[in-house]
C-alpha cells in the first residue's frame, strides 16, 4: 500500500513540475513560433525587394540571384538563433554546438562547400555572366542564371542544364560571347573536274549576300582537303552566337540551291573498280 502511494505521490509531483514548466516555457515558446514565421515572411520581403532595387539599378544579371540568396541564408541563420535564445537556449552555447555541428556538417558535404567556393570565384572573376553562350563540362548551352552552388545553362534543344559551381571553375569553359562574334565551320565538297575558282565565286557570293554574316570577321572560304571523291572547300562565315543556328542552316540550303544553280556537282563518295582478267 505504501508503494502504490508513493508511485501516486511521484505522479503527481511529475505532473506539477510538468504543469510549471508549461506555463514558464509555453509563452517562450508561442512567442517563438511567432516570431519565427514573421521573421521567415520578413527575409522574403526583404529578399524581393532586394532583388528589385538591383534590378532597377542595372546591377550585373549575374549578381543578382547569387546576391539575393546569399543575403537570405544569412538572414535566415540569424533569426534561428534568435529565436533559440527566446526559447531559453543560451546563445553562446547554441553557437558554440552550431559550430561543431557545422564543422560535422561541412566534412559531409564537402562537394556542396567546394559548390559554393566556385560559385564566389565565378561572380569574382566572371569567366562568363547571364545570357553568354557557353561550353563547360559537355555541355553547349546560355547563362539563364549563376546560383549559390549551381550554374544553369539553357542548351539548343530547350532544356535546362544544372552544373555545379565548384566543377565549372575547376574547368575548362569555352565562352563564345565574349568575343562578339562565333565563327560558323562548314565543309562543302566539289567535283574534281568542277571550277574551283568558280565554285568558291558562288559560295562567297552566298556568304556575303546574307543578312546575318558579318561583314568583320570578313566570310573566308579555300580548299581545305583534296578528298578520295571530292575537293573540299572550308567555307568559314562569321556571326553573333545568338545567330548562330541561323546561319548554320540558312548558308547549307543556300550553298546547294547556288551549286546546282551554277552546275557544279557536289559528288558522292564513289570507288573505281578495275577487273583484271586471269
Amino acid at each position: 500500500m505504501d508503494e502504490a502511494q508513493n508511485a501516486i505521490t511521484q505522479m503527481q509531483g511529475l505532473s506539477m513540475k510538468a504543469y510549471e514548466l508549461g506555463l514558464e516555457y509555453a509563452p517562450k515558446l508561442a512567442l517563438a513560433i511567432i516570431t519565427l514565421l514573421i521573421g521567415l515572411w520578413i527575409i522574403r520581403m526583404l529578399g524581393n525587394l532586394l532583388k528589385a532595387s538591383m534590378t532597377k539599378s542595372k546591377v550585373d544579371p549575374t549578381l543578382i540571384p547569387f546576391i539575393t540568396s546569399l543575403s537570405t541564408w544569412i538572414l535566415k541563420l540569424l533569426l534561428f538563433i534568435s529565436v533559440a535564445s527566446m526559447i531559453g537556449i543560451a546563445t553562446t552555447s547554441f553557437i558554440a554546438v552550431l559550430g561543431a555541428a557545422g564543422l560535422a556538417i561541412g566534412l559531409a558535404l564537402q562537394g556542396s562547400l567546394a559548390n559554393f567556393a566556385g560559385g564566389v570565384l565565378i561572380m569574382i572573376f566572371k569567366p562568363y555572366k547571364v545570357g553568354d553562350l557557353i561550353e563547360a563540362q559537355g555541355h553547349l548551352g546560355v547563362v539563364k542564371e549563376v546560383q549559390i552552388f549551381n550554374t544553369l545553362l539553357t542548351n539548343p534543344q530547350n532544356k535546362q542544364v544544372i552544373i555545379p559551381n565548384g566543377a565549372i571553375s575547376n574547368d575548362s569553359i569555352v565562352n563564345f560571347t565574349t568575343e562578339g562574334a562565333i565563327r560558323v565551320d562548314l565543309t562543302v565538297g566539289i567535283a574534281y573536274d568542277a571550277d574551283i575558282t568558280k565554285a568558291k565565286s558562288v559560295l562567297m557570293s552566298v556568304l556575303t549576300q546574307h543578312d546575318k554574316v558579318l561583314k568583320d570577321p570578313a566570310p573566308f572560304v579555300g580548299v581545305v582537303e583534296l578528298a578520295d571523291s571530292s575537293v573540299n572547300l572550308a567555307v568559314r562565315p562569321h556571326c553573333t552566337p545568338d545567330d548562330y543556328w541561323d546561319v548554320f542552316f540558312d548558308i547549307n540550303e543556300q550553298i546547294k540551291v547556288a551549286l546546282d544553280e551554277n552546275q557544279i556537282s557536289i559528288p558522292f563518295p564513289q570507288r573505281d573498280v578495275h577487273l583484271i582478267n586471269g
